[in-house]
């Protein structure tokens, strides 16, 4: 769940993006894993699921590192956030994000999708 305030709004990375509505100082929790609105979904599930949901979940959903049998679908806009190889948040831990950087108001706040992925990202689908 995102821990800070933020607003949706048309990116120019990609679609729409996940804005600071007002400033954020460097090392600020922007994002927090939470159980009650963040879910882990089993990778059996996911893999038995077909169609416009599998496709949503392709979209929205990225593995659990420490977890391989799950997948994170996050409840709130956080998974509207966009990759940048030079992002200005990260992972202090697989549960928590902070701001690697000073982030203005009105910034899109982004993430490098590559540490989701063992492997790195595949970009050759539009997220």
């Amino acid at each position: 769940m995102l821990v800070i305030d933020a607003y949706l709004d048309k990116s120019p990375i990609q679609g729409l993006g996940v804005f600071a509505k007002g400033p954020i100082a460097k090392g600020t929790v922007i994002w927090k894993f939470d159980p009650r609105f963040d879910r882990l979904i089993e990778v059996e599930v996911y893999e038995s699921t077909t169609g416009p949901v599998k496709s949503y979940l392709d979209r929205y959903c990225y593995p659990r590192r420490s977890d391989p049998r799950y997948i994170v679908f996050e409840g709130d806009d956080a998974r509207y956030m966009n990759h940048a190889d030079n992002p200005n948040f990260g992972f202090a831990s697989e549960d928590v994000a902070v701001a690697l950087r000073a982030i203005a108001a009105g910034e899109e706040l982004t993430c490098d999708y590559n540490v989701f992925f063992e492997d790195g990202f595949d970009f050759l689908g539009d997220r």
